[in-house]
């Protein structure tokens, strides 16, 4: 299909290509280098570079720009600008608006956020509603084998949320940014149907969904079929983090394992996931994650399965196996 035919999305926007889908790295692998000097900054990037990443998403565990100086902003666009990589996408980790807490702490720092991710180039900004793990989940081995904290659901708790995402949205959209809903257990963005509610309640083109479904599928409890979930969800996402797990349930014992997976190799079929989310018209950022061992290069293997996954969905691969077996008649 020749580039100026390429079919477009549900909102109207011209669907990338499989080799040029934004898919970024996480820079969650990465230490919190808030601190840190420039040149080290370049360091982790060129990594990330070197693994054939042309994107990333500047995880806020990593460096909070929102929190730089203008000078050091200045050094980030720099150490980007050095290493070739286009920061498609900021996720601010943990900084509940909704807090019972620090909400409003939050709330300013997703503002600062934003305006940062603005000077910075960013075209998506990822927040949720989860919050900092529990003493319990930092001493675990993989911390979402421990329960964290629940959001209220009470009318109240609901009406707050949708009036400081929704300004939040409206921020996003005047520095001409798009804002993603990510979706984590026990929050009101944990489940499928909440989720798409929350998105609707919110009514803002800006403000779409970050069906991280990776964070659900890998609970010790039972949870909602993950193709359902993927329909439900992509009509209303702008953004996906994914990443995947190896599953096991045993029902007679009451036991469920979960343990990180590389994305071909998990329980759940992103082959599958990806069809759904192309025919619903889903046209944005894909961030790849991955906890344990050596997540980069896990991420790095994700996102060479993704261009494939991504040229099957799309019709691609079907047009390329067509084309060469036609030449060689």
């Amino acid at each position: 299909m020749s580039s100026t035919a390429r079919p477009r999305g549900a909102d109207g926007t011209t669907r990338p290509t499989s080799e040029r889908w934004p898919i970024a790295a996480a820079m969650l692998n990465f230490p919190g280098s808030q601190d840190a000097p420039a040149d080290t900054w370049v360091d982790h990037l060129a990594e990330v570079a070197y693994e054939g990443f042309t994107e990333v998403d500047l995880t806020d565990s990593w460096v909070q720009p929102g929190d730089l100086t203008p000078a050091r902003i200045e050094e980030l666009r720099g150490a980007l600008a050095a290493t070739g990589l286009d920061p498609v996408a900021l996720s601010a980790i943990r900084r509940s608006v909704i807090d019972p807490v620090a909400g409003d702490e939050n709330l300013a720092y997703s503002h600062r956020t934003i305006d940062a991710a603005a000077a910075l180039g960013v075209k998506v900004v990822s927040v949720g509603l989860h919050r900092p793990l529990l003493p319990q989940q930092r001493q675990a081995f993989w911390f979402w084998t421990e329960e964290g904290p629940h959001d209220d659901t009470d009318a109240d708790t609901w009406a707050r949320a949708v009036q400081r995402l929704r300004e939040l949205g409206t921020h996003a959209r005047e520095v001409g940014l798009e804002l993603s809903l990510e979706m984590y257990e026990d929050t009101l963005l944990g489940t499928a149907e909440s989720a798409v509610r929350l998105v609707n309640d919110i009514g803002d083109d800006a403000v779409g969904l970050n069906p991280d479904l990776g964070n659900l599928i890998r609970l010790h409890r039972p949870i909602e079929d993950f193709q359902a979930a993927v329909a439900a969800c992509l009509p209303v996402s702008n953004y996906w983090h994914v990443k995947s797990y190896f599953r096991d349930e045993d029902r007679r014992a009451g036991t469920v394992v979960a343990l990180p997976a590389p994305m071909e190799m998990g329980s759940v079929s992103y082959r599958t996931a990806l069809r759904t989310a192309i025919d619903a018209g889903f046209t944005g950022p894909l961030c790849v994650e991955h906890y344990g061992g050596d997540g980069l290069s896990v991420a790095a293997r994700n996102m060479r399965y993704l261009r494939r996954m991504l040229a099957v969905a799309t019709g691609e691969a079907r047009e390329q196996v067509l084309r060469t077996a036609g030449a060689g008649r």
